[in-house]
């Protein structure tokens, strides 16, 4: 008699299909970011070096493909916290991801019309973003704090606030410098007190 699996575990998927992920997602951010919403996806399979079967294997629809390129760039924010408070010292980490967040903001600012178009509004996907987002800074500001180069009454969310407040203009020539500039500010400006 042969043997049940009671529980099947999901396999990793093979380095190929990983790798064609991937760059299909590489490929998909920069459609989006030039082209909007519209953006061909047999043409981003194409440039992807795959089938357009691979494309909708992987993504069976457009508004997947979009959620996953958001994803994956909050993701990589998120991962970034860890990577710059493990090389860099507590305040140089914090400023480091503060200007890559500019830079978040940025992209969001060019694929937000791509996210506008899915089922339901992007309000899914910040909902998610902002638990990751919130969990890097405030991990950066508390190791900041702890090492003296903050001050104690921070709120890490004042920080975010800033900057995204300074997204608001984006629209406007220069912000994105504008905007890196403010890193700069509210670093000095959360110093201890003397």
């Amino acid at each position: 008699m042969a043997k049940k699996r009671s529980q099947s575990v999901p396999r990793k998927p093979r380095t190929d299909a990983q790798r064609n992920r991937e760059r299909i997602l590489e490929v998909a951010k920069e459609a989006f970011t030039r082209f909007g919403a519209d953006a061909s996806l047999d043409d981003m399979a194409r440039q992807a070096g795959v089938g357009a079967g691979t494309l909708y294997r992987h993504f069976p629809t457009r508004d997947t493909l979009i959620e996953a390129v958001y994803r994956g760039e909050v993701e990589k924010i998120a991962a970034a916290q860890r990577k710059f408070a493990a090389t860099l010292p507590p305040v140089e980490a914090l400023r480091a991801w503060m200007l890559l967040f500019v830079d978040h903001i940025a992209a969001k600012q060019i694929i937000a019309p791509a996210l506008n178009s899915v089922v339901g509004g992007p309000s899914k996907l910040y909902e998610g973003s902002r638990v990751l987002i919130q969990g890097a800074i405030d991990a950066l500001v508390k190791r900041a704090i702890k090492s003296g180069d903050i001050r104690k009454d921070l709120d890490p969310f004042d920080l975010l606030r800033a900057l995204i407040g300074a997204s608001y203009t984006a629209s406007a020539p220069g912000w994105q410098q504008s905007a890196r500039r403010l890193v700069d500010i509210l670093i000095t400006g959360s110093r201890p007190r003397k």
